[in-house]
């Protein structure tokens, strides 16, 4: 169970990476929260979803 769950949260995360990374945002935003949930998985996860880059944001 804990493998299905830990495979969910790394899935989850590549996603918002590649969403990060194609964004409008800055470089240094990019950067920032890219670390932030490389470091935070889980909680970089939640707190990207609320307050992250949108699409389409300048």
């Amino acid at each position: 169970m804990e493998f299905l769950i830990g495979l969910v949260v790394l899935v989850a995360d590549i996603y918002a990476i590649i969403q990060i990374l194609s964004s409008s945002a800055t470089t240094a935003a990019k950067i920032i929260w890219t670390l932030v949930i490389l470091f935070l998985p889980v909680l970089g996860l939640i707190v990207w979803y609320f307050a992250g880059p949108k699409p389409g944001s300048v």
